[in-house]
């Protein structure tokens, strides 16, 4: 489907629910019922009833062709909505190779920066530990500086 050029009001409502927003962490799924109940050996009708107990509770939003796990849901599997975030400096002469060892980890997002920095790192706060013993064996990575997320505020 074309993209179409917005205007008008559907501008405003748009800014409006932006401005009106919280900003929330999901994680989101895209897959058709049928072919997740077979990957789960369930009929789709009893992943509906699973599906519905999440929804109903707050852990998942469901939409047509996605799944999507709510900060709520997060939690309960013990993994925090809240990341942190890991500063890199990295030699000029080793990027390359660089980048190819840190795309091995467990990493949410990898941002390349200007500025004194390199790269930022947004990392599962639970995997920080271990993102940054793995960074320590990485030649070229001249600098890190860690930050935890505390709260979301806007």
């Amino acid at each position: 489907m074309p993209e179409e050029s917005l205007t008008g009001r559907p501008v405003k409502l748009l800014r409006m629910l932006y401005e009106k927003s919280t900003p929330i962490s999901t994680y989101t799924l895209r897959i058709k019922q049928n072919e997740l109940a077979s990957q789960l050996g369930i009929s789709r009708q009893a992943l509906n009833v699973h599906l519905r107990k999440l929804r109903d509770q707050g852990y998942i939003r469901t939409g047509r062709g996605f799944i999507d796990i709510t900060e709520k849901g997060l939690t309960f599997l013990g993994i925090s909505a809240n990341p942190a975030f890991v500063f890199l400096k990295i030699s000029p002469f080793q990027r390359r190779e660089a980048y190819e060892r840190i795309f091995q980890f467990p990493i949410l997002r990898i941002f390349r920066v200007a500025g004194d920095m390199d790269a930022i790192l947004v990392i599962e706060r639970g995997k920080l530990d271990e993102a940054l013993k793995m960074l320590a064996n990485i030649d070229g990575v001249v600098d890190t500086r860690s930050y935890i997320a505390i709260q979301t505020l806007k």
